[in-house]
């Protein structure tokens, strides 16, 4: 899977491939595609690497989606601010983790309890 960000991507662009990468993730899952999803992964760490390395941190334009409809697109916007939305992103895994029997409730969890056991060190 070839990756879908074009070079000199702004920030609204990029806003809008996270979205569609994490939807897209949500149906790998789905479809138990454990090879797809990984390589969606691979294309939205670039997208939030992008970001972070635009000038003021541009991970914090991630923030809104927190309050996405689609709760695979509010885990990864939360695991994405954790270090610019530190209290926003918590509150929204802590949501996330009371949602129960989804795979975001678990995965919401487990970042929680790394956070906590300071395993997950956010940058």
């Amino acid at each position: 899977m070839k990756s879908r960000i074009p070079p000199n991507s702004s920030v609204e662009e990029l806003v809008e491939l996270f979205v569609a990468i994490a939807l897209d993730q949500e149906e790998a899952n789905i479809d138990f595609d454990s090879r797809r999803f990984n390589k969606l992964y691979g294309q939205m760490d670039e997208a939030r690497k992008r970001l972070k390395a635009m000038p003021g941190d541009k991970r914090s334009a991630l923030v809104p989606l927190l309050q996405h409809p689609n709760l695979e697109v509010r885990l990864r916007a939360a695991k994405s601010t954790l270090a610019v939305a530190p209290e926003a992103a918590r509150a929204t895994l802590e949501a996330l983790r009371k949602i129960t029997h989804t795979p975001q409730a678990s995965d919401a969890g487990m970042c929680l309890r790394a956070l906590d056991q300071g395993i997950c060190k956010p940058t």
